[in-house]
């Protein structure tokens, strides 16, 4: 059985920084593309970040672009969000998701984590 696991959300003031992790189990790792998505309240979900099985190859979403960064750990079957400089906005819950190609297209994402909340205070 699949599972994604994100951890490492929290409450945090505006200008400051977390790192989300996204630990999967049940699938080879290494042969998926990452991706992350968030959906704030009474909002879509949206793409946030995505990386491919070698970690060579990232794309993010504008809104974050230059504030977060994709990592993955293929030994260890984890993907990392690092968010800096976080503002009100990026308040939302973070879903880690697993795919075959990158894509900011949810519907192409096979396997979802439950989320993780991140709340940034002004």
């Amino acid at each position: 059985q699949v599972q994604l696991v994100e951890s490492g959300g929290g409450l945090v003031q505006a200008g400051g920084s977390l790192r989300l992790s996204c630990a999967a189990s049940g699938l080879t790792f290494s042969s998926y593309v990452m991706g992350w998505f968030r959906r704030a309240p009474g909002k879509e979900r949206e793409f946030v970040a995505a990386i491919n099985w070698s970690g060579g190859n990232t794309a993010y979403a504008e809104s974050i672009s230059g504030r977060f960064t994709l990592s993955r750990d293929n030994a260890k079957s984890t993907v990392y969000l690092q968010m800096n400089s976080l503002k009100p906005d990026d308040t939302a819950v973070y879903y880690c998701a697993g795919g075959k190609v990158i894509t900011s297209h949810s519907p192409a994402y096979d396997y979802w984590g439950q989320g993780t909340q991140v709340t940034v205070s002004s």
